[in-house]
């Protein structure tokens, strides 16, 4: 039933693709095919020519890289779009069964759902090793879990977000209910694509609404697998995962936060998690700690530390348990990143080590540290979004407040020091969404998370992710007064 070699999409008559790659020896074809029923399946595309078909070429394998395999992918026209945005409408209809169905029985169906992707997560690490190029071991000991975690939080919620009374003048009785806002547009970035499909998902569903969500042409293959999942939990939601356009849109923003470490700190604490903080991810993090500001104090003995920790890193194939940096997620992101450290270069920062391509092959970038940066630098000013470390000196703790403050973007920042009272002066300076106070990239389903300025509006995860799902409609009624 099962078709055995890459062939057209026509030809298929289904949304998805054919391939002949396989991981671990399970064909991605079996994953992704499916059949046209209109209501939890696959649809077939209005319009497919040779123009609508773009190829992901997947060259991950050992050596580095590799060609092994090909998928093809269809890229969708305004009636692809228009046809999954009736169909959310549609499910979303007064009196249809999504809106009929109890709350606790949307929760259940978030629960399967989390089930079935923590039973299948080596799977869709692999997926997403190959899709994105982060390491095996990242995708499956940290990404995943946060999947799960979230989507099980969410399904916590779907029965208890509740509404309230109010007391108010005269023979009335008022009271609160949140309502789904209905169709929800969803943007899935190509960073972490199953996490932030859990963070958007998650409380949309919860909440009662449907779901067109696109998600980035970069990395769709986990997305795919999830819809799959969807229709094995027997959801009930007309969706197109992976394929369709938007309606109403939720986006997380961009960032270049800062991460400064005081004079008192624990240096081998700050020079570790600064690491983690920036390097993450190919230091693909909308919050990666990119602008590194140092006490003069301690400023030789951090740079000096940062760089040998640096040079250690390991950088190759993401599928060795031993790597901790994969490729860039493609050749317009690699060309980006170079772009960038050429810059650092010519305008005068200090290159401490990196700075080059790590491999003869592939979009492999040497972890890269800049020291002596000025606020002025383009590197300083505009997110990298790559491996690219930068490291400014600075004195006093008012002057790192300004300067970690003149940013368009306000997402998250970091504090190292051993005195709670700097840490909480300095963190209540700050203008950013999350401040990490000895630590970074901590993320739990329970707290809110999102960004001043440039970086966002609105707060994902937590109770507060509930609001962006709902509108709150109050309700009065006279209340009749009897003498008998």
């Amino acid at each position: 039933m099962y078709p055995k070699s890459l062939r057209s999409a026509e030809a298929a008559g289904s949304v998805a693709l054919a391939t002949r790659f396989q991981i671990r020896g399970r064909p991605l074809e079996k994953v992704f095919w499916g059949s046209c029923n209109p209501a939890v399946s696959w649809q077939k595309a209005e319009s497919v020519t040779a123009q609508t078909v773009f190829c992901l070429l997947y060259l991950i394998v050992k050596q580095y890289l590799k060609p092994c395999g090909k998928i093809e992918l269809l890229l969708l026209f305004q009636a692809d779009v228009d046809k999954a945005v009736k169909a959310a409408c549609n499910a979303f209809r007064l009196g249809s069964p999504w809106r009929r169905m109890d709350a606790s029985d949307r929760g259940r169906l978030l629960y399967k759902l989390a089930d079935a992707i923590e039973r299948d997560s080596a799977y869709l690490a692999e997926l997403e090793t190959l899709d994105n190029g982060k390491p095996y071991v990242i995708a499956y000991l940290a990404d995943l879990p946060l999947v799960v975690k979230c989507l099980r939080y969410y399904a916590g919620w779907a029965d208890k977000w509740e509404g309230k009374t109010i007391p108010v003048d005269g023979d009335y009785f008022t009271y609160t209910r949140h309502e789904p806002v209905g169709v929800c547009g969803q943007i899935i970035p190509w960073n972490f694509p199953l996490v932030m499909q859990a963070w958007k998902l998650g409380p949309a569903l919860a909440t009662g609404n449907t779901v067109v969500m696109k998600v980035a042409e970069q990395t769709p293959l986990t997305a795919l697998y999830v819809a799959s999942l969807i229709k094995e939990v027997g959801h009930l939601i007309q969706k197109a995962a992976g394929s369709s356009n938007l309606k109403k849109v939720t986006l997380e923003l961009g960032g270049k936060s800062p991460n400064i470490i005081l004079s008192d700190a624990n240096l081998e604490n700050a020079v570790e998690q600064s690491h983690i903080g920036l390097f993450f991810n190919q230091g693909q993090c909308c919050c990666a700690g990119s602008r590194v500001f140092v006490q003069s104090d301690v400023y030789d003995e951090f740079v000096e530390r940062s760089v040998a920790r640096a040079e250690r890193r390991v950088v190759g194939d993401p599928f060795d348990f031993k790597t901790e940096q994969g490729p860039q997620v493609d050749q317009e992101q690699f060309n980006k990143i170079l772009g960038y450290i050429s810059s650092g270069k010519r305008e005068g920062a200090k290159l401490m080590c990196g700075g080059g391509v790590a491999a003869d092959r592939g979009y492999f970038i040497q972890p890269t540290v800049f020291g002596d940066v000025q606020d002025s630098m383009i590197i300083a000013r505009e997110e990298i979004f790559g491996p690219v470390m930068q490291i400014f000196k600075f004195k006093t703790l008012e002057e790192v407040i300004t300067r970690a403050n003149d940013t368009k973007y306000g997402l998250a920042a970091s504090v190292f020091t051993t005195d709670i009272d700097k840490a909480n002066f300095v963190s209540s300076g700050l203008r950013a969404g999350t401040v990490w106070i000895n630590c970074y990239n901590v993320f739990a389903s329970q707290a809110p998370f999102g960004g001043y300025k440039a970086s966002g509006n609105g707060r994902e995860l937590g109770e507060y992710g509930l609001e962006a799902y709902t509108e709150v409609k109050t309700v009065t009624v006279k209340v009749p007064q009897k003498t008998s």
